[in-house]
């Protein structure tokens, strides 16, 4: 990786209870609970290849490497210095192995020499902020990973389906409010769709969607019920400690 990581402040952050290591930026962007969730929501096999598109530090796909034993990850993304934090990610914690950091724009995957209808999954976070409606972070870092413009969403779904052979898995996390968008999206190439909502705490509405999809299925949709974060004092629940600490899978990732 060509990026010079010598002059960059970063911090090494212990996630899923100690059990990954993640060097990242102190500013900009940083790894939070909707990579993990989204880990915890895909699923693997031994011997099948996951692609984690903008990937950044690589959070999401070494959760789910270190969770799926004998499970091959490519970590994609574009910016050069995250991509390179991300490989060095995956030798910090022993994965390198099996996990790899490439440079690429995820539209254009073909670009970067990865190959068609070769992936069993695929888990993205695509920036789901909206321009238009809302405010835009001052940090380019913050910018680039929150904040997508018009299209975004079926440009990265196009590229999934691209990367995914026949029946393979897409899994992503998005706004709650944007679940219709969502769904709109993936009609085109998937189906047997799945949902699962992120609640903040019991009685407010989900911030978050998770939602996993397979490829040239023709199965309806199944909804899940949802993961509360906190409960009424602000700490975090049973349930989702069990998923940011103990590494368990959520059900969404049990389908298919």
């Amino acid at each position: 990786m060509a990026a010079d990581l010598g002059a960059l402040e970063t911090s090494e952050d212990a996630v899923l209870g100690g059990r990954l290591r993640l060097r990242q930026p102190l500013r900009g962007h940083r790894v939070g609970h909707d990579a993990i969730l989204l880990a915890a929501a895909t699923g693997g096999r031994a011997g099948e290849r996951a692609a984690d598109l903008g990937a950044g530090v690589g959070g999401a796909g070494l959760a789910l490497a270190s969770r799926v034993t004998g499970l091959d990850v490519t970590l994609v993304e574009i910016d050069t210095t995250l991509c390179a934090l991300a490989e060095e990610n995956a030798r910090l914690n022993g994965l390198e192995s099996r996990v790899r950091a490439v440079v690429a724009d995820v539209a254009d995957l073909a670009g970067a020499k990865l190959t068609q209808g070769t992936f069993q999954r695929v888990l993205m976070n695509p920036p789901f902020n909206d321009s238009r409606r809302q405010n835009v972070s001052p940090d380019p870092g913050r910018r680039l990973a929150h904040t997508g413009e018009p299209g975004l969403l079926m440009g990265w779904v196009a590229a999934a389906a691209w990367l995914l052979a026949p029946q393979g898995v897409l899994t992503l996390i998005w706004r709650a409010d944007g679940l219709l968008e969502v769904l709109e999206a993936l009609a085109s190439e998937f189906g047997s769709m799945s949902v699962l909502p992120v609640y903040p705490r019991q009685g407010a509405p989900a911030i978050r969607v998770l939602v996993r999809a397979v490829k040239g299925s023709s199965r309806k949709q199944a909804d899940y019920p949802g993961v509360i974060l906190n409960d009424e004092q602000g700490k975090p629940t049973a349930a989702a400690e069990a998923v940011l600490r103990a590494a368990n899978t959520l059900e969404i990732a049990d389908l298919g």
